[in-house]
């Protein structure tokens, strides 16, 4: 029984990180157009939210995947 939930719950988390880092690709693109828009004297406030963005899920992945172990 207990096995049966071990297994589960990784199966979980793993579908869990695969959609994160589904996320963090398509943030990542996003920001690349916003960057790829504004010129080298301006950064807007839509980048760095996105970075902001960016960064607080690939933590999320980064424990996410420790806790898997």
């Amino acid at each position: 029984m207990e096995r049966e939930q071990g297994k589960r719950l990784n199966k979980e988390r793993h579908a869990a990180i695969q959609r994160d880092t589904d996320k963090l690709l398509s943030l990542a693109t996003e920001l690349k157009q916003y960057v790829d828009k504004t010129n080298a004297d301006v950064l807007s406030l839509d980048v760095m939210k996105k970075a902001e963005e960016i960064e607080k899920l690939a933590h999320q992945v980064k424990e996410k995947m420790k806790n898997s172990r």
